[in-house]
């Protein structure tokens, strides 16, 4: 990846902008968490309903504390695992906006494998969204002509890190009376975690 689109992916980011980018699962779009008015329009770009939260990429395990309270005793166990297509959800700092968390008060976190999606965090330097790039109900693109053909004109930036493995998204994991729940099966097969599970 020429650094030189990482840069300018960056500097996207900090402007309120949306950025296509490849993960372990499927592309993602991201924006910053952090700012209401990017919030707001991806989830206008998307179509997605305002009642459903944002999944969210950190660059380094000592992020999670940019958005999570804590990390319940239940799921420190598979912080371990990470990087991995392994999203954990914990409850989130009361700072973060509602647009981020859909008022659920928690926050899905995870620490992508991806090395294009690995460098563009690292030199961003915090958190970034990580929904999937698609309309709503669309199908997730695993490739930039895929991003490009459902958002011919929305998105800013594409960060284009070739084809991506598609099938299922990351494995959803969150926390409940003290015990972990499996809340989504992912591609990260939940038999395969070190911790017992709660079923939905």
């Amino acid at each position: 990846m020429n650094n030189n689109d990482l840069q300018q992916a960056a500097v996207i980011i900090r402007q309120g902008g949306i950025v296509a980018f490849p993960t372990e699962t499927y592309y993602g779009l991201a924006v910053d968490p952090f700012n209401d008015g990017a919030l707001a329009r991806l989830y206008e770009v998307k179509q997605r309903p305002i009642q459903k939260p944002l999944l969210t990429l950190i660059p380094s395990v000592e992020d999670i504390t940019s958005l999570v309270a804590e990390v319940p005793t239940c799921l420190q166990p598979l912080v371990s695992l990470w990087p991995a297509p392994l999203t954990l959800v914990c409850p989130a700092l009361s700072s973060l906006s509602s647009l981020l968390t859909a008022d659920t008060s928690t926050v899905g976190v995870r620490l992508s494998p991806h090395p294009v999606a690995r460098d563009f965090l690292v030199l961003l330097g915090h958190a970034i969204t990580a929904t999937s790039a698609n309309i709503s109900d669309h199908s997730p693109a695993c490739s930039i002509a895929e991003v490009q053909a459902q958002f011919p004109t929305k998105i800013d930036f594409f960060l284009d890190g070739g084809s991506t493995p598609g099938g299922k998204g990351s494995t959803l994991v969150g926390c409940h009376n003290g015990q972990a729940m499996l809340l989504r099966e992912g591609v990260l097969p939940s038999a395969s975690l070190p911790v017992s599970l709660l079923s939905l």
